[in-house]
């Protein structure tokens, strides 16, 4: 008698599970107007707000609302900080070790945790090599380009930068550089 219940049971699940679920999920009306939701249960009051004039998602991804027509363009943030000139130099025991169209990647860092500032790929590198990194190779517009930083370069055969092969060379600088510098000498002396 009871395995006549089960099947019986699992049915009235369903029909009750089926006839509960109200997503509000009805046809899709193409003259249906797209209005804002009340945020007024969400937000504590006092609590800032996009203005209702706003796209819907933009103050939530941190973007203002477009500019009026005929309005100035917004300024771009800050760079700041000069960018660092020198040249990667390869160590003499490495010579002949970089292979046919391989990456340079040149990192700047200012910390030793987190994504680095700033990144510079260069395909088939020679060296010795000039560089210039700066505020224009930065990784995220908002960071701004202010050091010291630590330089590394990594000479990567398959051209990713998420990996870090047997064979590939690296290396970096003994100090940290401030924005600006020039003359940095930045030595690929390692073998991963």
């Amino acid at each position: 008698m009871s395995h006549r219940r089960f099947p019986c049971a699992v049915a009235l699940a369903l029909v009750l599970a089926g006839a509960g679920c109200d997503r509000g999920v009805e046809p899709f009306d193409p003259d249906e107007k797209v209005e804002a939701p009340d945020l007024s249960k969400i937000f504590p009051p006092g609590a800032e707000r996009a203005p209702s004039d706003a796209p819907m998602g933009q103050a939530a991804r941190g973007m203002a609302p477009p500019a009026p027509p005929g309005a100035a363009p917004p300024a771009a943030p800050a760079a700041a900080g000069e960018p660092i000139r020198g040249r990667v130099v390869l160590a003499d025991a490495l010579a002949g070790r970089v292979p046919p169209g391989a990456a340079l990647f040149l990192v700047a860092r200012s910390s030793d945790a987190g994504p680095p500032v700033a990144v510079k790929r260069v395909i088939d590198p020679t060296f010795p090599m000039d560089f210039e990194i700066g505020p224009g190779d930065r990784m995220m517009e908002g960071v701004p380009f202010t050091g010291p930083f630590q330089l590394s370069a990594r000479v990567d055969a398959d051209q990713n930068a998420a990996t870090r092969n047997p064979g590939d060379l690296q290396g970096q600088t003994r100090e940290r550089v401030a924005p600006g510098a020039s003359g940095v000498e930045l030595v690929i002396d390692q073998v991963l």
